[in-house]
């Protein structure tokens, strides 16, 4: 193996863990969420959990086995059907989820005062509780995870099927947090768990959306050539030099093209002016970047 290839398994080495120290922090958060905040106010939500929820609420059954029994069912059912790589990264988010509920659960028995009194003002706690889930599950998705649940059975339906994604996830749903009906008869706890599903996909999306993110700026400037090499060495961001021409002037133009991420579009204003204050400067957000630097092609 030469020096190229231990560096580029090296760089993979480093990415693969990196991904699982944010599912690990994006599975504490929902576990929290899901044990101070939804499990006392006895909401049921969507997926797997909300299953477990039942579950919980009708036997006492530990959540956390439940989970990771029904998604080793669910994935041994699949498994041939599924991709490898998505088979493995479910497992380990899976474990790590039906982990960090047992271990927050157990946390919470020595806390002598709950945390929240449920029923006191049980529309905030759905809300915390959905916001910390949905930005944990937006943490674990950003970084390719899969907590499964009702991952496996989407993804089933879409390959035998022309139904969407989308549709398919809000009928699996819809039906479990429905199903709460014929535990506690109330349409109260229904409309609940809509609402905790309906806040916790906004803030998987908003995560999701914010990390991803990207900005192209085209910059026209006589000193192109320094707001280039700055935003190489000072930004580390890739340039391209386009060419152009004023149709009033009939002049040729150089063209400077950056793509960077959202957050860092200060920095390359910054970088403009104090180079060249008089640039001119379009800004463009971009639905999504794919190559080096940015996202994967999938």
């Amino acid at each position: 193996m030469n020096k190229f290839e231990k560096l580029v398994d090296h760089r993979q080495m480093v990415a693969y863990l990196k991904d699982y120290l944010f599912i690990f922090i994006g599975v504490t958060l929902y576990a929290i969420g899901y044990n101070v905040f939804i499990l006392p106010e006895k909401i049921v939500q969507g997926g797997l959990t909300g299953i477990a929820s039942l579950f919980y609420y009708a036997y006492g059954w530990s959540p956390s086995i439940i989970i990771w029994g029904l998604n080793a069912v669910m994935l041994a059912m699949a498994y041939k059907f599924l991709n490898k790589q998505f088979v493995i990264r479910t497992i380990a988010g899976v474990t790590m989820l039906s982990v960090m509920i047992a271990v927050v659960q157990w946390g919470l028995s020595f806390i002598p005062t709950p945390i929240i009194t449920p029923g006191e003002d049980r529309f905030m706690h759905v809300m915390i509780g959905a916001m910390l889930g949905g930005a944990g599950l937006g943490i674990i998705f950003v970084h390719n995870g899969s907590t499964g649940g009702t991952d496996i059975i989407v993804a089933l339906v879409n390959k035998f099927s022309r139904m969407s994604m989308g549709r398919v996830m809000q009928f699996v749903d819809i039906t479990i947090i429905c199903s709460s009906f014929i535990l506690f008869r109330s349409l109260e706890t229904i409309v609940y768990g809509v609402v905790f599903t309906l806040i916790a996909t906004f803030v998987v999306d908003y995560v999701i959306n914010g990390a991803r993110q990207t900005v192209q700026f085209l910059i026209i400037s006589k000193r192109y050539q320094q707001i280039a090499d700055d935003m190489n060495h000072k930004l580390n961001r890739g340039v391209t030099i386009l060419e152009g021409q004023g149709w009033y002037s009939k002049q040729e133009v150089k063209v400077v093209m950056v793509l960077c991420r959202k957050y860092e579009s200060q920095y390359v204003f910054n970088l403009i002016k104090a180079i060249d204050p008089n640039a001119m400067v379009s800004q463009t957000f971009c639905h999504g970047v794919f190559g080096e630097g940015f996202d994967k092609i999938k």
